[in-house]
């Protein structure tokens, strides 16, 4: 059996950026590059500070940082016997394929991951629906509207609680997907 050990990330300007709430600012983003450096901290702060429960969702999470080093580092300190994170896609072969250290990842810490593919039109259902989403309950929301127009919210009980309302909606309608692997003859 096998133990995740990720390389050391040598710093750089994707991951040495700080990864403290302060880092972060509640707003709105309008850039590729600022989003996706947000998204990384957002990930690493929320992995970080420890929370019980963490919940994806996106189209298929190609755009999101899950290569990164220092993401995959965090997630895999994270990663504890009570901990669980919760994914939602509509299919998961574009993230295999613009992710493979994120699978190895997934497939080592197949303890902590619940997996779901739902319906895209789901996300229709609830107007305006982000095309993404990160909830680290008690502590961020980050929502994806456009490749180019994200929002971060930080420490609001309401914004959280409308976030994981939207999300267990589309889970409840949504069946398992992206098993740790394939079974096959």
């Amino acid at each position: 059996m096998s133990s995740f050990h990720p390389p050391a990330a040598a710093p750089s300007a994707s991951s040495a950026s700080p990864t403290s709430l302060e880092a972060l600012k509640d707003g709105v983003y309008e850039s590729r590059d600022e989003i996706r450096q947000i998204l990384r901290q957002a990930l690493q702060l929320s992995a970080e500070q420890g929370g019980r429960e963490l919940f994806w969702v996106d189209n298929d999470f190609t755009d999101w940082p899950l290569s990164d080093l220092a993401v995959l580092d965090a997630l895999h300190r994270w990663a504890l016997p009570h901990r669980r994170l919760h994914l939602l896609a509509p299919d998961y072969e574009p993230l295999r394929r613009a992710h493979p250290r994120f699978v190895e990842w997934r497939r080592l810490h197949d303890h902590v991951v619940t997996a779901k593919a739902f319906d895209p039109a789901d996300l229709d259902r609830s107007q305006p629906a982000p095309s993404g989403a990160l909830l680290a309950p008690g502590l961020l929301v980050f929502k994806q509207w456009s490749p180019v127009r994200a929002s971060l919210t930080l420490r609001q009980a309401r914004e959280e609680a409308t976030v994981r309302e939207w999300f267990d909606a589309i889970e409840q309608r949504s069946t398992d997907s992206f098993g740790s692997s394939t079974l096959g003859l």
